[in-house]
């Protein structure tokens, strides 16, 4: 590629858009706890995401402008221009092969919740799969699988929708439930008894990033650029401690 192509397609990135244009839009769907949530009263969305894209507008001198979406249209929003990057999205190849991602700043991964007072029995994942310890998950869910998979030994109570099963823990029905780290920080959050255990490591990490459009590598290296030096200055950390996310370490 010739410094005049280059130079051409740097001047047509979305990332000169942005900058002439004085705002970074964001799809975000306002319906993930604490990642992304909007007040219906006030149209107000807060949350590690709204943290994050507010710091990155910051940096690019532009405000941020939050466009509605759902997780059914999230890549596709992308692709047809209706904003710059989405939010936070777990990596699949299904969304990759239309949109283009951002470097992993954050892993969805799984993790016991337990009632306050029982947080001392459960250090390690060995210590659920006995006989004593009764999981309850919704039936067809991923969770389901990952206590069959992970905790054969423990009882195992499933359940039908919509049935929730944290109340099932609310009302001291079963020992544990097994959820992602996100739903874990709002359940916490909202519900001071319960606790997530503290056990050795979080399981079936997913990596977290933003949605771009795959065609625009020059938006891509500097959203991937920025993501390095906020991991560098422990940006994304303070940000998960202020909304209770468990950081999974990636050794």
């Amino acid at each position: 590629m010739s410094l005049f192509t280059t130079a051409c397609y740097a001047a047509s990135s979305r990332l000169t858009e942005i900058v002439n244009r004085g705002t970074l839009r964001v799809g975000t769907t306002g319906d993930w706890s604490p990642m992304t949530t909007r007040d219906p009263a006030t149209n107000f969305y807060r949350g590690f995401d709204i943290d994050i894209t507010t710091e990155l507008a910051k940096d690019l001198g532009v405000t941020v402008e939050y466009v509605p979406t759902t997780w059914k249209n999230l890549v596709n929003g992308v692709v047809t221009d209706k904003y710059d990057m989405s939010g936070s999205a777990s990596l699949n190849m299904h969304r990759a092969r239309l949109a283009g991602y951002s470097d992993t700043y954050f892993y969805l991964a799984f993790v016991p919740v337990v009632q306050k007072n029982n947080a001392n029995r459960f250090r390690r994942w060995s210590d659920f799969n006995n006989s004593s310890v009764v999981i309850t998950s919704t039936k067809g869910t991923v969770q389901q699988q990952i206590v069959k998979d992970l905790l054969p030994n423990a009882r195992q109570n499933s359940i039908n929708g919509p049935e929730r099963v944290h109340q099932y823990l609310l009302d001291n029905k079963t020992t544990a439930i097994i959820t992602s780290n996100i739903e874990a920080a709002t359940l916490v959050r909202r519900y001071p008894q319960l606790a997530i255990a503290k056990v050795d490591d979080m399981r079936r990490p997913t990596p977290i990033a933003m949605l771009l459009p795959k065609e625009d590598q020059v938006w891509i290296n500097y959203v991937n650029h920025w993501i390095e030096l906020k991991k560098t200055q422990g940006f994304f950390d303070r940000i998960a401690r202020k909304w209770g996310l468990v950081k999974l370490e990636i050794k």
